[in-house]
């Protein structure tokens, strides 16, 4: 607080002043306490997961985790701004019924402890290199087979790694996923290389517009695909727990089920 004018002279307006700084400062510990808090509450990692790094097809080293095992891998791609712990609960899902499961971080997003560091700069344009990267992971560990889910950016990633991968991928599923975000672009270019069945999910009250996007995408791909636009606002992997996480949930377990091969 300034000091400068006569040093005795107080009007009855400056008396608060003490007080009112005083309460910004409280405020602004009180407040860095509580970012601290926060901060050091990692997440629990789940039981039977474990902690695996490997490279995206450009060589960018990300972290991520690891849930059961089988000759079905299935990739968890994660929106912005999540991570990778948004798709913890459905990976459990997937390892409990006899699939491998791998949550991972994209480049650049490094929520620390358990959730995981992966190295580089964020890059939206170039995350679908992070996707073939753990296609090929899987594979590394055993996966014959490959489906692909996305969240978001995710969801378009995988679409565009589906497309690279050829007839490797047996199945994407993508939840509120856009045509274009930030340089990633899905075309019809892209979108009828795709081999693989194709499940798209959308909100219909989806702010961003998610359900157009899904129909968009829908429309421009082969079959086999199938287009679901739940009553819902919410987006990505939020969807899977909100009101329609259940019904959202059956549905994807079941079309991992129909097209993975097993």
């Amino acid at each position: 607080m300034s000091t400068t004018g006569p040093a005795r002279t107080r009007s009855p307006r400056a008396a608060p002043a003490p007080l009112l700084t005083l309460l910004v400062v409280l405020t602004l510990i009180f407040t860095a306490c509580g970012a601290g808090e926060r901060r050091d509450q990692a997440p629990t990692p789940p039981p039977g997961s474990r902690a695996v790094s490997f490279q995206a097809s450009d060589g960018v080293k990300l972290e991520g985790r690891l849930f059961g095992d089988g000759d079905v891998g299935v990739v968890l791609s994660h929106m912005l701004p999540a991570d990778q712990t948004s798709w913890w609960g459905f990976a459990e899902s997937l390892a409990a019924r006899g699939y491998m499961a791998l949550t991972f971080d994209f480049r650049g997003y490094c929520p620390g402890g358990a959730a995981g560091c992966s190295k580089g700069t964020k890059d939206v344009a170039a995350i679908w290199q992070d996707v073939t990267g753990a296609i090929r992971f899987l594979r590394s560990q055993g996966a014959a087979r490959i489906v692909l889910m996305g969240a978001s950016m995710g969801g378009t990633a995988s679409l565009i790694a589906a497309a690279d991968e050829g007839s490797g991928v047996r199945a994407v599923i993508t939840l509120s996923a856009p045509m274009s975000i930030e340089g990633l672009v899905a075309d019809a270019g892209v979108l009828t290389r795709i081999t693989a069945a194709k499940l798209f999910v959308a909100g219909v009250g989806d702010p961003t517009g998610a359900a157009d996007a899904a129909q968009q995408l829908y429309d421009q791909s082969p079959p086999p695909k199938r287009l679901e636009i739940l009553p819902s606002n919410d987006h990505g992997t939020d969807l899977l727990t909100g009101s329609q996480g259940g019904i959202l949930s059956t549905l994807m377990l079941s079309y991992v089920d129909q097209f993975s091969g097993t």
